[in-house]
């Protein structure tokens, strides 16, 4: 059996220096982490406080959206305008039906997430919280991530800005001066490429965000923050040994997503993806495949019709546990869709071979994420004719604990550090 590759953890940060041994003021202890009820972008944000040494030391907010009916086609306003459209609906369904007037149950009190009770975001408390415990547990990490985040992230930083240093994960689509730092893609300033330039009619340019090339406190990554590191993996690695360990070798995970606008595709790529899994077969031990919770049907129907009787293929069925961390310290190689951003950085933090299933259906800066990846050597276009026996590697993306090295720095200089 083929032993377990796993990354080898960062060298360790260099020490602050000693100007900045002082008072409890200059200590930052905890962290609030602000998320939009997205699993992929509120990973982002845990896994750069988990890099940052404050994964037990943080409380999760949430912004929330009301949900059902007509506000699934109203998610493109603010959240406080959206949030009064929807009261004023239920008013005048009230008036015209004779209905009580009910008020909503939270998305988040109490709700366990393993970490903490999931709180509403909320301006005010946040601001009250950091201005009257600063200088008893130091000033107040605040990281944010997602759309909805923006503007309660903004007015954090405006309100107690002596008290807090706010991070904001991905391009928010506004004026980067409004957090102490800005952590995001690489690919999001695509639109100032020249490639990019010439897709677009030039009298549309001055309303394509980013306006603006990255200053001095934007961090830019490769691809996603998360929370994959060696411990996890090793951890994950013994959790999943009953499970993976009999398995034959080589073991081949793949991830299969949903068409997304910048990345389109259908029955027809499950159709090649499932061709080139049936070439490659006999130089598998065993197949794992996953579909996401938003799969189209008419993708996953192939892939189950062709694939689900095959003695070396095992397809999840989408019931807890999930294998994603199995997979991730277990695997051989990936076969990965082209949409995602956040399952294909994953990936690529171990180091192992990660194929990729459709980045020809990519566009825009979606298309130049692949690019990025193929020049860097992390990943090799799934055709079908590839040996999984055969194994290859590279350095692991290190992108959440280079982007945590980074918060260090911004920190120093600032005269604060983190200690956990």
């Amino acid at each position: 059996m083929r032993p377990i590759r796993l990354p080898e953890p960062p060298s360790p940060t260099m020490g602050m220096p000693e100007i900045f041994e002082g008072g409890a003021y200059n200590v930052v202890r905890r962290a609030v982490v602000i998320g939009n009820g997205s699993p992929g972008s509120e990973n982002q944000s845990i896994g750069l406080v988990r890099a940052l040494g404050l994964s037990g030391k943080h409380v999760l907010y949430r912004v929330t959206r009301p949900r059902g009916g007509i506000n699934e086609w109203l998610h493109w306003l603010p959240v406080s305008l959206h949030k009064k459209l929807d009261y004023l609906i239920r008013l005048i369904r009230i008036y015209s039906r004779g209905e009580k007037l009910v008020p909503l149950r939270s998305e988040n009190g109490g709700v366990s997430v393993g970490l903490a009770s999931v709180l509403e975001a909320d301006v005010k408390q946040i601001v009250t919280m950091a201005r009257e415990t600063c200088e008893k547990d130091g000033p107040l990490l605040v990281v944010a991530s997602g759309r909805d985040t923006i503007s309660i992230a903004s007015s954090i930083k405006r309100l107690a800005s002596e008290n807090v240093f706010v991070i904001q994960i991905q391009h928010p689509r506004s004026q980067l001066n409004r957090f102490d730092l800005v952590i995001t893609p690489r690919h999001d300033f695509y639109p100032l490429t020249p490639q990019a330039q010439e897709q677009v009619p030039r009298f549309l340019h001055r309303w394509i965000t980013p306006c603006e090339p990255p200053d001095g406190h934007v961090v830019l990554t490769l691809g996603a923050l998360h929370q994959i590191d060696s411990a996890a993996l090793r951890s994950a690695a013994a959790a999943w040994h009953d499970e993976f360990a009999p398995l034959p070798k080589p073991l081949l995970v793949v991830n299969i997503g949903w068409p997304t606008r910048h990345c389109r595709y259908g029955a027809d790529l499950a159709k090649q993806l499932t061709a080139s899994l049936l070439s490659i077969l006999t130089s598998c031990g065993t197949v794992q495949i996953s579909f996401s919770s938003r799969t189209p049907e008419k993708v996953s129907k192939v892939i189950v019709k062709e694939l689900a009787d095959n003695p070396k293929v095992d397809i999840w069925d989408g019931q807890e546990p999930n294998p994603h961390m199995g997979h991730l310290a277990w695997a051989d190689a990936f076969v990965i869709t082209a949409d995602s951003v956040s399952l294909i950085s994953e990936a690529c933090s171990t180091g192992k071979p990660v194929y990729v299933m459709g980045a020809e259906c990519c566009k825009w800066k979606l298309s130049d994420f692949h690019k990025s990846l193929r020049e860097r050597g992390v990943v090799r276009p799934f055709t079908g004719s590839e040996d999984i026996a055969e194994s290859w590697s590279y350095p692991p993306l290190n992108d959440t604990a280079e982007a945590a090295n980074r918060v260090h720095e911004a920190l120093a200089e600032r005269g604060w550090r983190v200690r956990p």
